[in-house]
């Protein structure tokens, strides 16, 4: 069972969370509708996860996702996963950049949800510490660092498996996913991340890893 601080502000979707995760035996210890309350719900009792929305009021801009940032300065072990039909930038790659010892990150779009259990098992990853970012997400943070050389460094295959990637999928399902071999997908890796200069460390630090140059390469973040 984990406890859950949901903040959504359209208040039939926030219901039918509840219920879901309910159903499923998690506990909502609040379940709020802007980020001002997301705020008072964490400081009164520290949930395992955090599942928030980008745009919220009072602006309906982004005000969840630098909730999630304030609260994850204040506590990077603190899970969050966002859930929103929109990718902001800058304030994506700041919390998804964060320290490879923190706690776990999710952020995943609305509409590209597909089965229920997908997101149950995203939500699961997420409180145990593992990052699981929607590959839609990465494409549109990679189109932002187009203009560094690095990047334009990688062919279009490894741009695939570096999305792919960023979804905290092993090898093997790397392979499965884009229907390579496995050795190909340690060189496709190997070659990534000897163009961006990164070590090739496994798991969430990789996924990290990459989202911290992009932060790195835009002078908006």
């Amino acid at each position: 069972m984990l406890r859950v601080v949901l903040a959504e502000d359209a208040v039939l979707l926030r219901a039918g969370l509840v219920e879901l995760l309910s159903r499923v035996g998690h506990e909502v210890t609040a379940a709020v509708g802007d980020a001002e309350e997301l705020a008072r719900a964490v400081a009164a009792d520290r949930p395992d996860v955090v599942i928030t929305d980008v745009r919220m009021p009072p602006g309906f801009r982004d005000e969840g996702l630098r909730a999630a940032l304030e609260l994850r300065r204040a506590d990077p072990s603190l899970p969050v996963l966002v859930l929103s039909q929109y990718v902001a930038t800058a304030y994506a790659t700041q919390l998804l950049s964060g320290s490879p010892a923190a706690g776990g990150l999710g952020y995943l779009l609305k509409d590209r949800v597909g089965e229920v259990t997908d997101f149950l098992d995203a939500l699961d990853r997420v409180a145990s510490g593992q990052t699981v970012i929607d590959p839609e997400v990465v494409r549109v943070l990679l189109q932002q660092g187009t203009a560094d050389k690095p990047l334009q460094r990688l062919t279009p295959r490894e741009r695939e498996v570096l999305a792919v990637m960023a979804e905290g999928l092993n090898n093997q399902a790397i392979a499965q996913r884009l229907t390579i071999t496995e050795a190909s997908v340690v060189k496709h890796a190997s070659s990534i991340f000897m163009k961006l200069e990164l070590d090739p460390a496994e798991g969430n630090r990789r996924v990290l890893a990459v989202l911290a140059h992009l932060r790195r390469q835009d002078p908006a973040a």
